[in-house]
């Protein structure tokens, strides 16, 4: 395995890090390595080591072979928020918008603070088995939130698959005694853990597609985040390691695979090493680095980051070389992985159609009107059908790809879903209908 640490310095929204050390430098565990301006989150080293190399993107450091348990810890803020600042956390289910932002968020004392603990995407389990683990230090980090943004109610929000999860973190709140704070269980679907999503089933209130949370007087956390902010205020420690699933087509006979406690900046195929390794070096479809729906092709030189969730390792695709349609959902992969998906099979694109409430935002990104309620894509499919696509490739939600999967029959249509190589990787079941018991 590399004792090398590639610290990119664009891991989140915002402005790229500027590094604050040189070439040669020794660094210990913890310290801070990048700064930034505006919007962003500071950079700290995730071993000890020396500094090897500083590129435009990113910062190289040589691991010791002796790893040190100590880190260098952050300078405590005057505010809850500040000292998350000083940590550098940012959104660690997501796009990693940084977090001391949000708990800048004044609730008034009668708002919310949600935590998104939807571990939304299928094969994730690193936000489950944390929660498992550490309930108690998930409800601290709760309790900080509502302080940091002055809410007068905290909801714990997870799926109602997630039954041990439900009732572990039930047993913490209830032995804690903090009328304040609840459990909701929501739907079995994707994509719960959109947090416009997490607000709809909280608070009863569908936000349009340019509101953010705080428009119902809700602040979003993910679950992982929360635990890192405990971190950051009891323990005055920087985000410099990361929890995330490994799995796919790998010498552990598809068994799924979770890592605490990664230093960031670990190579992609480190990991995968300590997982078994690849099943067949040659002959693998792709890596993916995130979740099925929302993840995006990688290497195995690529490094991890604050948000990384997940590095997925898919069986090769089947070939398909009949003409495909494309429809979009903004629920999961965009038009171009979409189409990055019909390469791989050697298909032609013949016609893209969007989900009819996907509705188009700042920089081009689609939004859902409501997300995993889906109004029906018959008009969409028949679209495709006359541009000639004789499959169809979608990234729809479950609820969409149960109506698509209402009408692609009738127009004698095969359909392909993003998500079907790593689920088949994984004897998983593909997502096509919707099954007895799961919600609309």
């Amino acid at each position: 395995m590399s004792n090398f640490i590639h610290l990119l310095l664009k891991q989140n929204i915002g402005a790229k890090n500027t590094p604050v050390v040189k070439v040669g430098d020794e660094v210990k565990r913890g310290q801070l390595v990048a700064d930034f301006e505006g919007l962003g989150a500071y950079l700290h080293a995730s071993v000890d080591g020396k500094v090897t190399e500083i590129t435009e993107d990113e910062i190289v450091i040589e691991a010791n072979e002796a790893q040190s348990e100590d880190y260098v810890k952050i300078e405590k803020g005057a505010t809850i928020a500040e000292t998350v600042k000083n940590a550098g956390i940012v959104g660690l289910g997501g796009a990693g918008f940084p977090t001391h932002v949000k708990l800048g968020t004044d609730l008034g004392g009668t708002g919310y603070v949600l935590c998104n603990a939807a571990e939304c995407e299928p094969i994730l389990s690193h936000n489950m088995e944390q929660l498992l683990a550490e309930p108690e230090k998930l409800l601290r980090g709760m309790k900080l939130c509502m302080e940091a943004c002055n809410a007068a109610h905290g909801v714990f929000a997870l799926k109602e698959v997630h039954e041990k999860e439900i009732l572990a973190m039930q047993k913490v709140v209830e032995a804690d005694g903090d009328k304040r704070i609840t459990v909701k269980a929501m739907p079995d679907l994707y994509p719960m853990g959109e947090e416009r999503a997490v607000v709809r089933e909280c608070l009863g209130i569908v936000l349009e597609t340019d509101k953010l949370p705080s428009a119902a007087n809700a602040v979003v956390i993910n679950s992982e985040t929360m635990c890192a902010i405990a971190d950051a205020v009891d323990e005055l420690k920087p985000l410099i390691e990361k929890n995330l699933t490994v799995a796919g087509y790998l010498n552990t006979a598809n068994q799924i695979e979770v890592f605490r406690n990664v230093p960031i900046g670990t190579k992609v195929g480190d990991l995968i090493n300590r997982a078994g390794g690849l099943f067949k070096y040659d002959n693998y479809g792709e890596i993916i680095m995130g979740g099925p729906f929302t993840g995006k092709s990688t290497s195995l030189d690529a490094p991890i980051v604050k948000a990384t969730g997940g590095i997925l390792v898919t069986k090769p695709y089947p070939k398909d070389t009949r003409k495909m349609g494309i429809l979009v959902c903004a629920c999961g992969g965009n038009e171009d992985r979409l189409r990055e998906i019909a390469g791989y099979m050697g298909a032609e694109v013949v016609g893209v159609q969007k989900c009819k409430q996907a509705i188009e935002g700042k920089g081009g990104v689609l939004k859902c009107e409501n997300p995993g309620h889906c109004p029906g894509q018959a008009e969409k499919m028949l679209n495709l059908k006359k541009a000639g696509a004789q499959t169809v490739i979608i990234s729809n939600c479950t609820d969409c790809t149960n109506t698509v999967m209402g009408v692609a029959p009738k127009m004698n249509i095969p359909v392909y879903h993003e998500t079907d190589n790593i689920l088949e990787t994984m004897h998983i079941e593909k997502i096509r209908f919707l099954k007895d018991g799961q919600k609309k």
